[in-house]
């Protein structure tokens, strides 16, 4: 069996941590994260913990449908961290309303004891960057 790239793995890990949110599998998800994990985006930061991620993937008020990652850029730092960044459309249910949504979003990977976690996550609404679409 061909060995995969860091690269790759990576890109495989990221959609499988969108796939245990996608089927509000919070064990999976908890399986691929290093606690306390860094999060940051549209409703701000955080450092979670693991109860406080059981929390939020438990009570979410939204439902994603279906996602697509596109144009992944890989960088790792050395052997045991991995920084991607990447475009990604998601499809989701919101308070009842459906919406498609377009983002920008990066993760930090560390590998821990032999397997990869993820350590940071951020996601930033596509748009004009200074938020003038907004208003």
């Amino acid at each position: 069996m061909p060995t995969l790239t860091v690269e790759k793995e990576i890109l495989e890990l990221e959609n499988r941590y969108w796939e245990t949110i996608r089927k509000r599998d919070v064990e999976a998800a908890i399986r691929l994260t290093d606690f306390p994990c860094l999060v940051a985006g549209a409703s701000g930061i955080g450092l979670i913990d693991k109860e406080a991620f059981t929390k939020i993937m438990s009570t979410a008020r939204y439902t994603l449908h279906d996602f697509e990652i596109k144009d992944a850029e890989v960088k790792p730092l050395n052997d045991d961290l991995v920084l991607v960044a990447y475009k990604v459309h998601e499809d989701l249910t919101v308070d009842g309303k459906k919406i498609g949504m377009d983002a920008s979003d990066t993760s930090v990977w560390v590998r821990r004891r032999g397997e990869w976690l993820c350590a940071m996550h951020t996601e930033s609404l596509a748009g004009d960057p200074y938020g003038r679409d907004k208003k």
